[in-house]
């Protein structure tokens, strides 16, 4: 991977940890998006979510006790935890490849460094008021991290293969 590359991934990490930061800081009446799901016809989805029934930090939350657009903003606010952290763990894994040339324990460092900026993330929102930390996204925080981090990984060991097989081929 070039220097320019590296370069970019690092800078999208950083944007990444950015969002996260500007997201916890804001509270939960600045962030929610019932108003606009409630404008929506979503009636279709019930199909789909009726039967889902999701125990997270010791609630139950389904269609049944948040309501469609409730579920529907739930599995949003816990997709976008997921997401976030998963891109901010491909950026960042991707951002130190040559500072960290070692893949593993980049994906280590990495992984580490992630869930420990979950968990500032989570104490941050202790300060930000409408907000509850919960130690649950924390863990899906890591979690989407490390699924960032082991894809990135992947993507470094084919492209590594299919360079050493180039070089094998022009070697002969």
């Amino acid at each position: 991977m070039s220097r320019k590359w590296e370069r970019i991934y690092f800078g999208l990490a950083i944007m990444m940890m950015i969002l996260i930061f500007i997201s916890s800081s804001m509270t939960y009446h600045q962030q929610t998006v019932t108003p606009e799901l409630g404008r929506l016809n979503l009636n279709w989805l019930h199909r789909w979510l009726d039967p889902v029934k999701i125990n997270y930090a010791g609630n139950i939350y389904s269609v049944e006790t948040e309501g469609l657009v409730g579920m529907i903003e739930f599995l949003l606010r816990k997709l976008a935890h997921f997401g976030s952290n998963f891109l901010l763990g491909l950026f960042a894994y991707w951002g130190f490849t040559s500072k960290v040339p070692n893949k593993w324990f980049r994906a280590v460092l990495i992984w580490l460094s992630c869930t420990g900026y979950a968990a500032f993330d989570e104490f941050h929102q202790l300060l930000t008021g409408d907000r509850t930390p919960m130690i649950q996204d924390v863990m899906l925080d890591a979690t989407g991290a490390l699924c960032g981090v082991i894809i990135a990984t992947i993507v470094m060991i084919i492209l590594e293969a299919k360079a050493n097989k180039k070089k094998l081929l022009t070697a002969k």
